[in-house]
């Protein structure tokens, strides 16, 4: 195994928010055999984490405890064989969107939408625009601790909104779906449709990490979205250090340059206690928070 070991690794570079301290422990495996040698080494008591592209995760400011492992560009390839898809799971979402449409099948679209990747989007079954990962989703493969493939069916997934039972002891390498025959043309409008809303909606030139809280239950929340729920408590533009909740989507939080991980945490903390307290019912996180406080 050729893989190199680096300790006491920063980690706000590999996250979107760029905020976080390092990891005790580093691996960028890029390929099958390099994760599962790494994985048949580790200690069985050693702290594992998985982290994709970094676009829905706080890394706390005082780092992540144990291995940190994250896929290489050898887990980021996306293949079409008929109606199937199949994508590593260190690839873009938006480039299975893609990839898709260019092959003239329809239903994968909504991944564009995404700021992730498909490791991610199984873990936490993914979904925007109208689609989620469940809806194609054929099957998936990982790797187990000690370093043995295991093959995931959509039954062993359980997928229900943004979330998934996989276990925490295997890591995602791949995913296969079924998508359905479309028109090249007509798909990659619909992706050009997707990306202009997105820009025009969402503050994606700014250093975020996507939808800060999960849509609430609507017969809990009285039909309010996250945003909404932000908005009704004076939430958008709210300020804690150099973190803020965006003026233009109202559920996106931003580093404005210097923020601490605990500038973002306590901004957020501080939207669902006001929920809580003014209308009633809790704000579910949607970006991970992960690692020891400063």
């Amino acid at each position: 195994m050729t893989v190199r070991l680096m300790k006491n690794a920063p980690l706000a570079p590999y996250t979107w928010l760029r905020v976080g301290g390092p990891a005790d422990r580093l691996y960028l495996p890029n390929s099958e055999e390099d994760l599962a040698g790494i994985l048949r080494e580790l200690p069985d008591k050693e702290p594992l984490t998985i982290v994709g592209v970094g676009s829905n995760l706080i890394v706390r400011d005082g780092g992540i405890e144990g291995t940190v492992i994250r896929l290489g560009p050898g887990f980021g390839k996306v293949s079409v064989d008929g109606s199937k898809v199949t994508a590593g799971a260190a690839a873009l979402d938006a480039k299975v969107a893609k990839e898709a449409a260019k092959a003239g099948l329809a239903g994968l679209t909504f991944y564009v939408g995404i700021p992730g990747t498909i490791g991610g989007a199984m873990k936490m079954n993914a979904g925007a625009y109208g689609g989620e990962t469940k809806d194609h989703f054929v099957s998936g493969r990982a790797i187990d601790r000690k370093g043995r493939i295991v093959t995931l069916t959509a039954e062993d997934m359980n997928f229900r909104y943004r979330h998934s039972d996989v276990p925490d002891d295997l890591v995602l390498i791949e995913a296969t779906y079924e998508a359905r025959k479309g028109i090249a043309e007509e798909e990659l409008a619909k992706i050009d449709e997707i990306m202009a809303k997105r820009e025009a909606t969402q503050p994606i030139r700014e250093k975020t990490g996507g939808s800060t809280f999960k849509n609430p239950d609507p017969g809990v929340s009285g039909g309010r979205s996250a945003w909404q729920s932000v908005d009704a408590v004076g939430g958008r533009g709210r300020v804690v250090g150099d973190a803020m909740m965006s003026e233009l989507h109202a559920n996106f939080m931003i580093n404005r340059g210097k923020a601490t991980a605990a500038d973002l945490e306590s901004l957020g903390e501080s939207i669902r206690s006001d929920v809580r307290a003014q209308l009633g019912y809790e704000l579910e996180w949607e970006i991970k928070r992960l690692g020891r406080p400063a």
